[in-house]
């Protein structure tokens, strides 16, 4: 699946970004949301989210911490499409809000932007179902000591396995 280098081989990359979506789809703290994982290619993801009113601030709209887990999460797996070898931690993440979103669905698209070695630069933007960027994020992340091999998750016997 993956070359000496931790990097996927052209012929386990499918295999690789299955395994990333079992493992979004197995994490505990993902059944409390609406939302699905695609693995749309090298470097890239897209995350789509279903905002509800039990995500709102006081003020009737998504609160920030919902942007935050949508890109993050976009970002974080556009990075780790790039690692067979071993789960990365989130290190830093710049939000930037445009607009306010109340219920809907929210599309966020992750891309990797650089490094290949210990730590990786990613973006994410949010797009509401009227097409408008209602946000972006740039996180940094670095190689961890967990084998993405470890999560159960990311088996393909795992807990949502295939």
């Amino acid at each position: 699946m993956s070359g000496s280098d931790g990097f996927p081989s052209a012929s386990g990359a499918q295999q690789h970004y299955r395994a990333l979506e079992r493992l979004y789809a197995s994490a505990p703290v993902n059944a409390k949301f609406a939302s699905s994982l695609t693995i749309t290619g090298e470097g890239q993801s897209r995350l789509r989210f279903t905002v509800t009113p039990e995500d709102y601030h006081a003020a009737g709209a998504a609160h920030g911490t919902i942007y935050f887990k949508m890109l993050d999460d976009a970002a974080f797996y556009a990075a780790n499409s790039l690692v067979t070898d071993r789960f990365l931690l989130t290190t830093s993440f710049n939000l930037f809000f445009s607009k306010p979103v109340r219920a809907g669905t929210v599309t966020a698209e992750g891309r990797w932007v650089s490094g290949r070695r210990r730590v990786f630069v990613a973006e994410a933007r949010l797009v509401d179902e009227e097409g408008d960027e209602i946000g972006r994020g740039t996180g940094t992340f670095m190689r961890s000591r967990i084998a993405l091999s470890s999560l159960p998750g990311y088996a393909a016997d795992g807990p949502s396995g295939l």
